[in-house]
């Protein structure tokens, strides 16, 4: 359990670095809102990871760092940022799954009542990156939609 707890530590510091490169995306496009949205996803990210950084402290695990590949750094569109986002969270909610699965086998009841937080969390994960989606979807390639959205994205406040 020790090992796969850190495993997603990691993944959950993979998907800040991922969150970060797609804010720098978008920054150096001067769509300093949907850059914002993304740095507070970012932001989130790290807390997660650092969630499962103080569990393990906790419960008198040991935490191990391990190297973090490195993200994306270029998308072709709007839509594919969001599409890799809203992918990304996917693939993140079906390791939490498999998480509580493993701990449900090892009747580890604590972390499996820990990862519950988590599971709560990627609903509204998932949920998030794929609004943004519809929008872009539904703008298509309209500048002064996409103005406008900036503008929207750019007002997100931290959820924590």
């Amino acid at each position: 359990m020790e090992g796969a707890l850190n495993d997603q530590m990691n993944k959950e510091f993979y998907s800040y670095y991922l969150y970060l490169s797609m804010a720098a995306h978008y920054e150096s496009g001067n769509l300093k809102g949907f850059g914002h949205w993304l740095r507070v996803q970012a932001k989130e990210e790290s807390e997660h990871a650092m969630k499962f950084y103080e569990y393990l402290i906790q419960r008198g695990g040991k935490v191990t760092l391990q190297p973090i590949d490195a993200p994306p750094s270029d998308w072709k569109s709007n839509k594919l940022v969001f599409q890799d986002a809203y992918q990304h969270e996917q693939k993140i909610t079906g390791l939490i799954t498999k998480l509580i699965e493993l701990a449900k086998s090892e009747k580890d009841y604590a972390t499996e009542n820990f990862l519950q937080w988590f599971v709560k969390e990627q609903v509204e994960e998932e949920t998030t990156a794929h609004e943004v989606l519809q929008k872009l979807q539904m703008i298509g390639s309209d500048g002064s939609a996409l103005f406008m959205l900036d503008g929207e994205l750019g007002k997100r406040s931290a959820s924590t």
